[in-house]
């Protein structure tokens, strides 16, 4: 597949809620963690992050059909003279079209919206089985520079 101008990359719309579940589902660990029967509480979070000025989620489309999305949050701290960052988080592209380059024009998106905004650093996390997501985006120039930690409440 070529890449042409039938990609496009675009802000989500409540409407893209459905498709994108089907993305997190779309995934080893996304079928144990998500479920589109019951898209109430993604419609509640997609409601509240339209509120948040600092968060904004993009999808990818190829050929009209949603095939990516990826949410940014953007925040600000005291560390690095009070630079702005982007936390980039839910980066998903279609299982069926994977390693065919639309993951690197989503990554790619995110990174100029973030510059856009000022910030001086863009960062993500990935789980450590996902070694294919780790070569990916060691290729679009991150770095393991830290180790991640969570805290499930």
């Amino acid at each position: 597949m070529a890449l042409t101008d039938e990609v496009v990359v675009r802000m989500a719309r409540r409407g893209d809620v459905p498709a994108q579940v089907a993305l997190l589902v779309d995934d080893v660990m996304g079928r144990e963690r998500d479920d589109p029967a019951d898209l109430a509480p993604y419609y509640a979070a997609w409601d509240e992050m339209a509120l948040d000025p600092n968060c904004e989620c993009l999808v990818l489309e190829l050929d009209g059909r949603l095939v990516g999305t990826a949410t940014l949050v953007y925040s600000r701290h005291l560390s690095r003279k009070g630079m702005r960052r982007c936390t980039i988080e839910e980066v998903r592209v279609a299982g069926d079209l994977r390693g065919r380059g639309l993951g690197g024009v989503l990554i790619e998106s995110c990174v100029d919206m973030a510059r856009a905004r000022g910030c001086g650093v863009v960062q993500l996390t990935s789980h450590e089985s996902r070694t294919d997501a780790h070569r990916f985006y060691r290729r679009l120039g991150f770095s393991a520079s830290h180790l991640g930690m969570k805290l499930y409440l």
